[in-house]
C-alpha cells in the first residue's frame, strides 16, 4: 500500500481523512464537523476525491512529529509532506522508494531541493488558498480601521450623529460640497503610510504584495534577512523589531505560536509604538502580551486593534479587550482563513500532486 508521511499539522490532519480508509471514525466525524457549515456533504465530497486517485487512493498516512521522528518513518514512504520541518540529505538518504517532497506552501528553505533532484525526487509546492484568505483579513482590518466604518458604520441619521457627539453641518451647496457632514475626524489613507510585518512567512509575503498595491511601505522583522535580491523582489525592507515598532503606522503580528514567540510583543515592544498606530494580529492571540496590551489600549495610545483570535475561544463575558468593541478595535470568531472551500481546495490540490508523482499515468499533466 502506498505510504504517505506528513508533517502534523492541524490543517495536514484533513489529509488522512481523504487517503486512509483506517482513519478513526472519531477523526473523520471530528474533520466532517469542521466543515459541516460551509461543506455538509464533506465525506461525500471525500469520496468523489478518491474515486479520481486511482493508485494514491487508498494509502497509509502517518504523522510525523519532529525531524527525527520523520527520518524513522520516511524509510519506506512514498510521499512526504512538510510545512516546517527540514527535509535534508541525511533525512533522504533514509528513503529507499520517496516519489515527491511536497511542501504545503511555496517557500522551500526547509528542503533541499538539490538533494532531491539528486535523487529524482519531485519537490512540489503549493500556494495554498487559506493563506490567500488569512492575508486579505489584515487588509480588510487596515482599511476598516483606517476608513472608521466599524465605529459609524449605521450612523447616518442626524440623531444618531449627535447622539455619538458629532455636529451635522448645514448644507452650504453655493459654496462647498456635503462630503463628511458630520465631521468625522481621524481618517487616513493606506498611500504612503508604513505597514511593519513581524514574521514574514508565507501569510506575512502575502500580505506584503496586497500592502505595496495599496502604495504601503512595507518593513519587515524575522529572526535572519532576506537575500537583498529577494527584498527587492517583494519591495520591502528589514527592520530590527524595536525600529518596526516605533516606525509602522500598521503592525501585523504574522507568528507561529512557539515558546520563542509567545509574548514577544510584550510591554517594552507595545511601549515603543508610535502614538496613533493600528496593531494587527490574525495568527496566535498570545503573541500579544494580553495585560500589556489591555493597557496600551486603555492608554490611548493604539490608533486601533484588529484581532482575529481572542485569548479564549469563544472569548469570556469578562474579557477587557470586549469593553473597546464599539469603539477603534476589531474582534472576530477565528474567521480569516474564510469559507471551508479554500481547505477544501487546498487539500485536492495536495492529493492530486501526490497522486501525479507516485501513481498517475505517464501522460498525465506534468506536475508544478
Amino acid at each position: 500500500m502506498t505510504r504517505i508521511v506528513i508533517e502534523e499539522d492541524h490543517f495536514l490532519k484533513i489529509v488522512p481523512v481523504v487517503l486512509d480508509p483506517a482513519t478513526p471514525e472519531a477523526h473523520r466525524w471530528a474533520v466532517a464537523d469542521f466543515f459541516a457549515h460551509d461543506e455538509p456533504d464533506f465525506l461525500g465530497w471525500c469520496s468523489r476525491l478518491q474515486r479520481r486517485l486511482s493508485g494514491l487512493y487508498p494509502a497509509e498516512v502517518v504523522f510525523a512529529a519532529d525531524e527525527a521522528d520523520l527520518k524513522a518513518k520516511i524509510a519506506d514512504a512514498d510521499g512526504v509532506v512538510v510545512e516546517s520541518l527540514r527535509i535534508s540529505d541525511a533525512v533522504l538518504s533514509a528513503a529507499s522508494r520517496l516519489a515527491i517532497v511536497h511542501k504545503f506552501g511555496t517557500i522551500t528553505t526547509n528542503i533541499d531541493v538539490a538533494a532531491c533532484a539528486r535523487r529524482g525526487i519531485v519537490v512540489a509546492t503549493l500556494r495554498r488558498m487559506v493563506n490567500v484568505a488569512v492575508a486579505e483579513q489584515p487588509c480588510a482590518f487596515m482599511l476598516v480601521l483606517a476608513k472608521r466604518i466599524g465605529e459609524f458604520n449605521g450612523l447616518v441619521e442626524e440623531t444618531a450623529l449627535q447622539n455619538a457627539g458629532l455636529r451635522v453641518r448645514p448644507r452650504q451647496g453655493r459654496y462647498i460640497g456635503y462630503s463628511n457632514f458630520a465631521g468625522i475626524t481621524g481618517l487616513k489613507t493606506l498611500l504612503g503610510a508604513t505597514l511593519g510585518v513581524v514574521g514574514f512567512g508565507e501569510i506575512g509575503r502575502e500580505v506584503a504584495r496586497r500592502a505595496r498595491a495599496f502604495e504601503m511601505e512595507v518593513v519587515y522583522f524575522q529572526r535572519s534577512p532576506l537575500a537583498s535580491a529577494l527584498e527587492q523582489e517583494l519591495g520591502v525592507r528589514y527592520l530590527p523589531l524595536s525600529d518596526l515598532m516605533a516606525q509602522a503606522d500598521y503592525i501585523l503580528v504574522q507568528l507561529p505560536s512557539t515558546a520563542s514567540t509567545r509574548g514577544l510583543i510584550g510591554r517594552d515592544a507595545l511601549g515603543r509604538i508610535k502614538p496613533g498606530a493600528v496593531l494587527i494580529d490574525v495568527a496566535r492571540p498570545e503573541l500579544i502580551d494580553h495585560d500589556a496590551l489591555v493597557d496600551t489600549l486603555e492608554s490611548g495610545r493604539l490608533g486601533g486593534l484588529g484581532l482575529d483570535v481572542l485569548y479564549s475561544e469563544p472569548a469570556e463575558p469578562s474579557e477587557p479587550l470586549l469593553r473597546y468593541r464599539d469603539r477603534n478595535v476589531i474582534l472576530m470568531p477565528h474567521t480569516a482563513i474564510g469559507a471551508r472551500a479554500n481547505a477544501l481546495r487546498d487539500v485536492e490540490s495536495l492529493c492530486v500532486d501526490l497522486w501525479r508523482a507516485i501513481a498517475s499515468p505517464p501522460d498525465a499533466p506534468h506536475i508544478r
